[in-house]
């Protein structure tokens, strides 16, 4: 049996981190389960990893994968730590392969049919990924998806007239636009009660 629970816990030292981990461990192996090894890790992460890093010589921090999202140390424009989430790479290039193979399966159907289609699967994609400072990888999805759908309608026909204008149409009529669609963090749980 595989159990696939995902977690990152955050730690103020490196101690405890250690401790939690250690702990953790042991705690697993009383009911005959292990850590992943390659998972499991321990890494410097947050508003002080980049200049503790930079003192030490070791360069930028490690990022890390969880839940679909490449996690980055980043900087806002004030200068002060933001977290960076990016579309896993591997995850893109996925979900692009699989546009690109069901497009062939749809190639001699309707344009109309196949705008349908690539909207709700487009749409779907964004719905997840469009999350603040995401928007670089979700505008590259975008992109990709308008050059795989130019592919498939130049592949229909020998004599194809398939224009940049034609192309730079359907986008506009059929995809959704590449934006973020879900609120930051400091807004999502600016929670009030009634009494305040």
């Amino acid at each position: 049996m595989r159990y696939a629970d995902d977690i990152v816990v955050g730690f103020a030292s490196a101690y405890d981190a250690k401790r939690f981990k250690r702990d953790m461990q042991q705690r697993l192996e009383q009911f005959a389960l292990k850590l992943h090894p390659e998972k499991a890790r321990l890494i410097e992460f947050g508003r002080f990893a980049v200049t503790n890093r930079a003192r030490r010589g070791l360069g930028k921090p490690e990022t890390f994968n969880f839940l679909g999202f490449t996690h980055i140390c980043g900087r806002a424009r004030n200068g002060k730590f933001m977290l960076r989430r990016r579309t896993r790479r591997d995850r893109m290039q996925a979900k692009l392969r699989e546009i690109r193979e069901e497009l062939r399966r749809r190639l001699h159907r309707s344009i109309s049919e196949q705008g349908r289609w690539l909207r709700r699967v487009m749409q779907g994609h964004f719905n997840y990924y469009a999350v603040p400072t995401n928007t670089p990888s979700i505008r590259g999805f975008r992109a990709h998806v308008v050059d795989l759908w130019r592919r498939a309608l130049r592949r229909r026909s020998q004599k194809d007239n398939t224009t940049w204008a034609l192309i730079k149409r359907l986008e506009r009529d059929w995809l959704p636009p590449a934006r973020v669609l879900h609120p930051w963090p400091v807004v999502r749980f600016a929670a009030k009660h009634p009494r305040q």
